[in-house]
């Protein structure tokens, strides 16, 4: 509780008054245990998420998409950023090792330089890592707060090239198989697991139809942060845009046949609870929908209900910007369990290219 009242007492009365109230409510701790010890998400947003190469965003460089959600987020909350400790930012397409993309956005933002700032990259879970090294930092008491990120622009970066490669790559077995492209690893999830194309065209399908009715719904519009911008159409021209909406197929149509890429895993279908928690205890589990192939996995492998399963639609609607992914699920997440208007558990999880995953568990404390 005396961190919560540290971090209630730097929120001015200019910040959001819901975002404040609900602070303040979780201070008192009615619901749920609570310890010195505890660390609090306060508040998160995210912009929509466009189409690589030919979507709103692919003439937005990365810096400017982070910059508005960073002014947003301690704008809602009336933060001021010189009481930040630090800041920490996901990012996987890393030109010049992100710093200066990092650091570029902390200025845009009004950020004093006596706030620092750094790059994580943990390929698909760089976003949800920057939140438990800024998690890790709170707790150890190195920092009071932070703000954790998470960015990717696919269009302006090239994701094809591994770079650099020792000569004895072939000599160790497991050296080699980090090259193996993401689209082979489906195919091998598929095989190995029984996971049938029409399995993940129909999980495909309620995707796209969950991210519709949540668009419809409004469901996105207190996480979204819309963010004008110039795009240069396909004649050349340049016009100003503001992107408040995100991909998801409104129309809630059939997945359209398409022929197969490789097997048939990866065609319009592809981008254990610890803590004595079990599928039971956990209300929504948010899984990176890389490829279908792997999330269809993860749900029958751990018996988890389908409507418990990224209810308002995942990575195949949504998309999957590699470095922002972790945190577009955690700021989805926490917004959907705060609607539910009670104590709630949630899980983020997303698969991780070379042979790796993370997974977090968050807990809302009810109003």
């Amino acid at each position: 509780m005396h961190r919560l009242k540290i971090i209630s007492g730097h929120l001015s009365s200019s910040g959001s008054p819901s975002y404040t109230r609900d602070l303040r409510r979780t201070e008192c701790g009615s619901a749920g245990s609570s310890s010195p010890e505890d660390v609090v998400v306060v508040h998160g947003r995210r912009t929509a998420i466009g189409k690589a190469k030919r979507g709103a965003f692919k003439d937005t460089t990365p810096d400017e998409l982070l910059s508005a959600v960073m002014t947003a987020v301690l704008s809602d909350v009336g933060l001021s950023p010189d009481k930040l400790g630090d800041v920490c930012v996901g990012n996987v397409l890393q030109p010049g090792a992100g710093a200066l993309m990092a650091r570029v956005a902390h200025f845009l933002s009004g950020f004093p330089e006596t706030v620092p700032c750094y790059t994580v990259n943990r390929q698909c879970s760089s976003g949800l890592q920057a939140l438990f090294n800024v998690a890790g930092a709170i707790r150890s008491g190195s920092i009071d707060l932070g703000l954790a990120c998470g960015v990717e622009s696919m269009s302006l970066r090239a994701i094809g090239n591994p770079g650099d490669l020792s000569s004895r790559l072939t000599d160790i077995d497991k050296a080699r198989d980090c090259i193996i492209p993401m689209g082979i690893t489906s195919e091998n999830i598929a095989e190995r697991f029984g996971i049938s194309r029409e399995k993940q065209d129909a999980f495909a399908v309620s995707s796209q139809q969950k991210a519709a009715r949540a668009q419809t719904s409004g469901l996105f519009e207190q996480e979204i942060v819309p963010v004008t911008t110039r795009v240069e159409d396909a004649e050349g021209k340049e016009r100003v845009v503001t992107v408040s909406q995100g991909r998801g197929d409104p129309t809630g149509r059939r997945l359209k046949p398409l022929p197969p890429y490789l097997s048939g895993s990866v065609s319009g279908n592809s981008s254990q609870v610890s803590d004595g928690l079990t599928v039971a205890d956990i209300d929504v589990f948010e899984i990176n929908e890389a490829f279908a192939s792997q999330a269809v996995y993860c749900v029958e492998k751990l018996g988890i209900p389908l409507e418990k399963v990224n209810p308002n639609g995942g990575a195949i609607a949504l998309g999957h910007p590699l470095g922002c992914t972790g945190a577009r699920q955690v700021v989805t997440l926490l917004n959907e369990l705060r609607r539910r208007g009670k104590r709630a558990y949630g899980v983020v999880s997303m698969c991780i290219g070379t042979g790796m995953g993370a997974a977090a568990v968050f807990e809302y404390p009810g109003p």
